[in-house]
């Protein structure tokens, strides 16, 4: 199977050690967020997984077990989020210089086909237009040049069951408000861009969850869980069912999610994973790094499945929830 660490929180930047403690103890018990009554034990043995894929902020805590990852003999990519944004948009990061530096270490480590860097989202307001980002891309690809072959772009959405999205304030920086432009306005002067500056620095360019087929224009569509990247890494074809549990465009394959929401202390400003900050902030009073959930305890009462992993080779799974 494809595990997924995580869609839903920062798992490599805030709870490596709880990850690395469920890799040694070979399962993690995961809540279905649509159904709390609904626990699953996910299988996490380098048997049961065929691929691990990282989203992260910042790599830098997990980083010193990557090497009992590989001795353990799991294989593994990163999607590395990487924007010019400042404390106002992402308050709960470290310097972006010294993100870049970590970005550049993790790409000596583990080699540039192993991570897919994401400048994502794109927001557009009063102080960040498009020049401001075509200059921000153009500089970002100058200093990572060499630590990667691809780099996915997408604007910012609105996600229906985000609480943030429905104060327009959350994308204030300096209290100027967010614009609202239409994607074919956007893309217009973007896409071109885009095509031209990845063909300089050597990158695939594609983009995530767009609904128009960009390929024209030299921009691809993005597929986070990458059946060519997992093909490329494993030395082998694989058997993998689109994900239909995700937003419209999206090209991705399934896997399984390990994460939680409203867990993430990165505090990006723009973030879908994070719907309430009073359940964050009661989320993380439950954190144990010695548990077998990400968030508290199985409870007294909470049936857990035992749930059954077959590999990508052998043809896809039923796991997902």
């Amino acid at each position: 199977m494809i595990l997924s660490v995580s869609r839903r929180t920062d798992i490599p930047c805030r709870y490596s050690e709880w990850f690395m403690n469920r890799i040694r103890e070979g399962s993690a018990v995961v809540r279905n967020p649509f159904n709390a009554g609904q626990l699953g034990r996910i299988p996490m043995t380098p048997e049961a997984v065929d691929c691990i894929v990282f989203w992260t902020k910042d790599p830098q805590p997990l980083m010193p077990y990557l090497k009992e990852l590989d001795n353990r003999g799991y294989r593994y990519y990163f999607q590395f989020t990487l924007t010019p944004y400042g404390k106002a948009l992402e308050p709960g990061l470290r310097d972006k210089k010294e993100i870049i530096r970590t970005f550049r270490s993790l790409a000596e480590q583990i080699g540039s086909g192993r991570i897919i860097w994401r400048y994502d989202p794109v927001i557009i307001n009063e102080e960040m237009g498009i020049g401001y980002h075509k200059q921000a891309f153009r500089q970002l690809c100058l200093e990572l040049q060499g630590c990667m072959r691809s780099v996915t772009v997408s604007f910012v959405d609105r996600y229906s069951g985000n609480g943030y999205w429905q104060n327009r304030g959350n994308l204030k920086p300096g209290g100027k408000a967010c614009c609202a432009m239409r994607r074919k306005r956007k893309w217009r002067s973007w896409r071109p861009f885009l095509a031209r500056t990845g063909v300089a620095y050597g990158l695939q360019v594609s983009a995530c969850c767009e609904a128009k087929d960009l390929t024209a224009f030299g921009v691809g569509r993005a597929s986070c869980i990458d059946r060519a990247v997992i093909e490329d890494i494993l030395g082998g074809s694989v058997t993998l069912k689109p994900d239909k549990g995700q937003r419209k465009g999206c090209g991705c394959y399934e896997s399984i999610d390990i994460g939680a929401y409203n867990t993430c202390p990165n505090g990006c400003i723009y973030c879908y994973a994070n719907h309430s900050p009073k359940a964050l902030e009661a989320n993380l009073r439950q954190m144990d790094k010695n548990s077998e959930m990400l968030v508290g305890h199985v409870r007294e009462g909470d049936k857990v499945t035992e749930r059954r992993a077959v590999s990508c080779f052998d043809g896809q799974y039923g796991l997902k929830f």
